[in-house]
């Protein structure tokens, strides 16, 4: 931290210095969590994943003036007697580990379910067991479908907000048949959350869970055969920022027709640092965290990255900008969706007097601006072709 400035939480009380168990530091979340920590608080953190491509530039070189505050530690937590160890060091420990790519949903329904709930069990345990505070991410996914869109189309009950705003103390959750395995994640989501919760209420566990509407910005999944596998198919900004990368058409899933909202990462990282700061103020709480303001269909998402991404580029658009697939073909078999992400932001505001603040054009042009000084090269080289001789 730049001054020794002491620092107030929301009711004007010092902040103490905490150390802090970050499982998944190494993710993209993670990774923004942890600069924001280092570069402008006291407080420790024990970053814990399997890999740290995503934070080397933290743990490099060991002279930076925070090398004293993070220790990284290679671990699956699957299978690893030192993770108790950990949650006891700390003061807070934040589970950020998850499979979180639709694409894995249907084709790795088991693996999902194992590691959205089967193996977030033990880091509530040791929490609960050991008297840790815990902050769990979950998703909006949990939510599922909207009332709304039992409707038929042209109701006019489908335009009323009591109908798609999703509200984490009243919204029902509403999932697919069995057979549509795309919700395999948020059903193991969203029982890992009622066993917090539960936890919580038995046992005293000092809990706080966040619903994340669709956060984006640099670093965000990976862009496949230059950072990830080849096959590999991220959630739709990265799939997006591929298409762009390598001139392709951008593939719009059943028309681009869904609705989602898109928030910038440096917003809602803000919001999570102040639920670590002001626990007293989060404790017991379910937080959405998004941007109501920034809702577009999928489809004019697509048309907004394609600008944005000429401006950033200097390249021209492609003629056939998009095309549309069907979610079978995109997907496979079991793939099912739903309308909107529409989170309510009452609680959060009022606990935490947070709320978004970049608008969708401005978080697409510094990602994208990343995104290609970043990769732009490397998929130049990927794809071209050799000259014959």
């Amino acid at each position: 931290m730049a001054n020794g400035a002491v620092r107030l939480d929301l009711d004007g009380k010092p902040i103490k210095p905490i150390t802090i168990c970050m499982i998944g530091a190494g993710g993209f979340i993670g990774s923004h969590l942890c600069e924001k920590l280092l570069n402008e608080t006291p407080h420790k953190v024990l970053a814990l994943d399997v890999y740290n491509d995503k934070i080397k530039h933290l743990l490099e070189p060991d002279t930076a003036e925070w090398a004293e505050r993070i220790q990284f530690h290679r671990i699956n937590i699957k299978h690893d007697s030192r993770l108790e160890g950990l949650v006891k060091m700390a003061d807070l420990t934040i589970n950020l580990a998850a499979i979180c790519t639709p694409a894995d949903y249907n084709t790795r329904p088991l693996d999902t379910i194992y590691s959205n709930f089967i193996d977030a069990l033990p880091v509530v345990k040791y929490c609960s067991e050991n008297n840790k505070r815990l902050i769990h991410f979950s998703t909006c996914e949990v939510y599922g479908k909207t009332i709304g869109s039992f409707l038929p189309k042209d109701h006019p009950l489908r335009q009323d907000p009591e109908f798609y705003v999703l509200k984490e103390d009243t919204s029902p959750c509403i999932f697919g048949s069995i057979e549509k395995q795309r919700w395999s994640y948020a059903c193991a989501k969203q029982l890992i959350e009622r066993l917090v919760y539960a936890e919580g209420a038995e046992n005293g566990l000092e809990f706080t869970i966040v619903r994340p509407f669709n956060w984006i910005g640099p670093r965000m999944d990976f862009i496949p055969g230059i950072d990830g596998p080849s096959e590999g198919v991220p959630r739709v900004l990265a799939c997006f920022s591929n298409n762009l990368l390598r001139r392709e058409p951008l593939k719009l899933v059943d028309g681009g027709e869904s609705q989602r909202t898109f928030i910038y990462i440096k917003d809602a990282i803000e919001a999570v640092l102040l639920m670590i700061e002001n626990p007293e103020r989060a404790n017991g709480h379910i937080f959405n965290v998004g941007n109501p303001n920034n809702e577009v269909t999928v489809r004019q998402l697509a048309e907004m990255m394609t600008k944005v991404y000429s401006k950033v580029s200097g390249e021209t658009a492609i003629e056939s900008p998009t095309i549309d697939v069907s979610s079978k073909e995109f997907y496979g078999e079991g793939y099912d969706d739903s309308d909107k992400r529409i989170p309510d932001m009452t609680i959060i505001n009022r606990q935490l007097g947070w709320n978004p603040k970049t608008s969708l054009w401005d978080l697409l042009e510094s990602t994208l601006t990343y995104q290609h000084r970043t990769y732009a090269e490397a998929v130049k080289k990927a794809t071209s072709k050799p000259v014959a001789s």
